[in-house]
């Protein structure tokens, strides 16, 4: 997921929802912006997501309220999630839907900080 390899990717296991993946900063840093990619040769699919933030790896905090949103190939099957500048060091995505395949997925996760 961090590799920068679009065409690699993480997925959990099937028909288990709800899944996380998460990425450590290795310290806190302000961000306020999440991209995230699924192969860009993928169809269209919808997964309905939730960011959170943490300082401790423990107690998260709702960065981006659950919402479904679309992977589709004319965007490059990338998704970006904006919210108020928040300071975190590890940042989670929890999935809890995917239309496209019965289990979570995700190609690349970057966290764009300021």
């Amino acid at each position: 997921m961090t590799d920068g390899n679009q065409g690699s990717y993480w997925e959990s296991a099937n028909n288990t929802f709800p899944q996380w993946v998460q990425v450590d900063l290795g310290s806190a840093r302000s961000a306020s912006r999440v991209v995230l990619q699924l192969p860009a040769g993928w169809g269209a699919r919808t997964q309905t997501l939730t960011l959170g933030g943490s300082t401790d790896g423990t107690t998260f905090t709702t960065l981006k309220s659950s919402a479904a949103h679309t992977f589709d190939p004319s965007t490059r099957n990338t998704v970006t999630l904006t919210f108020p500048a928040a300071t975190q060091r590890y940042f989670r995505v929890t999935i809890t839907a995917n239309s496209g395949w019965p289990a979570g997925q995700v190609s690349e996760f970057q966290i764009w900080t300021s």
